[in-house]
């Protein structure tokens, strides 16, 4: 939980109500690299939201064959 804690609260709102169980290290390692990068917060949780999508979209593959 203390890892979940020290995320920024943005990410933290962002994990809330993710549709997928996204582990604290793997939001962190995108919103660090999307942050070094350059981008804004909205842009960060773009890049989240990004992750989830192309997410998702394996699971349904995965589910279809």
């Amino acid at each position: 939980m203390a890892r979940f804690d020290s995320l920024p609260a943005p990410v933290r709102r962002w994990m809330a109500k993710a549709a997928l169980p996204w582990s604290p290290a793997s939001c962190r390692r995108l919103w660090t690299r999307a942050r070094r990068a350059g981008a804004s917060v909205d842009e960060a949780l773009v890049v989240l939201d990004q992750a989830e999508r192309r997410a998702l979209e394996r699971e349904t593959e995965r589910r279809a064959a």
